[in-house]
């Protein structure tokens, strides 16, 4: 089946690189036939060029970029009606490409937007996030709160170092600089607890950061949201856990704790930071202090692996 393709390209994503890479690919567009590019030049862009792109009847989007580019796509496409709703291929030229590995597409370019352009789709879990205003947002990997929101502020900016050493870098500086946990009180479809907190991690897919295996069992077609926790816990076992997320071993900790929902409450005693797949939801002057979120399961076609 030969589709009707807008390809939303960011020339920004791996540090200013991708439009290298963007330019590679042109052999492989006249090869397929013909496929529309949009370039995006300001934040939200791609998300409104998903959108349009729906409006205007292609059949399938590809996001050429990063997990930033990806997230924007994806809430662009969810503002589409499903019956019209396009397809989503993913290009990996970000410095995480996280969203590309847990749905298992090539993370060579070249390779990734012929596997996209040529192999049929499957549907695929997001998580939407609702705040205490009515602020909504999907997300398709990992939805952070506090200690890994601030890691994401911190690696927007370290201009040198690329890929995941960004994020580890920004980890260690977090630990150091920002270490206060949240009072939070948590009411699942299952479960309710409360205590103080320096990180929670709600995630559809497995890893986040380039690398840091945080949820080692959620895969994003089962239905359910995966969280890790990690309690108030000293600066020398925070860098004790480090190594240990990034394994996926942490959750053998008793100060780590993991589960399942598909419907999650979230209460907190100051301003929540959070991340949505790597972008700033509620930064450093937020005062969100509640937010809800849920799993929309199936809600969106994807070519993966």
């Amino acid at each position: 089946m030969h589709r009707k393709v807008k390809l939303v390209f960011n020339p920004t994503a791996d540090m200013g690189q991708a439009w290298r890479t963007a330019n590679d690919l042109r052999p492989i567009i006249a090869d397929y036939g013909h496929a529309d590019w949009s370039g995006t030049v300001y934040p939200t862009h791609a998300t409104e060029l998903a959108r349009q792109a729906g409006e205007q009847g292609y059949d399938m989007v590809i996001a050429l970029g990063g997990d930033g580019t990806v997230h924007e796509a994806v809430n662009g496409l969810m503002q589409v009606p499903s019956g019209k709703r396009p397809i989503l291929g993913v290009v990996p030229t970000g410095s995480g490409n996280d969203f590309a590995h847990a749905i298992g597409v090539p993370l060579q370019a070249d390779a990734a937007l012929v596997h996209a352009l040529h192999h049929e789709p499957k549907p695929v879990d997001l998580g939407l996030l609702t705040d205490e205003n009515g602020r909504r947002e999907f997300f398709d990997n990992t939805l952070g709160i506090g200690f890994d929101a601030v890691v994401t502020i911190r690696s927007h900016k370290l201009p040198v170092v690329r890929g995941f050493m960004m994020y580890l870098t920004a980890v260690i500086q977090t630990i150091i600089l920002n270490f206060d946990p949240m009072q939070l009180q948590i009411e699942t479809d299952s479960e309710t607890w409360a205590q103080p907190t320096v990180m929670l991690a709600l995630c559809n897919g497995a890893r986040e950061g380039g690398g840091f295996l945080v949820a080692p069992e959620a895969r994003n077609n089962d239905g359910v949201l995966h969280y890790a926790s990690i309690c108030k816990v000293s600066r020398p076992m925070m860098f004790r856990l480090v190594p240990e997320v990034m394994k996926g071993t942490h959750g053998r900790f008793k100060q780590v704790r993991t589960g399942t929902f598909r419907k999650l409450a979230l209460a907190s005693d100051r301003p929540l930071y959070i991340h949505a797949d790597g972008e700033i939801f509620t930064g450093f002057g937020s005062n969100t202090r509640q937010i809800k979120v849920e799993i929309a399961a199936g809600a969106l076609q994807v070519v993966g692996g």
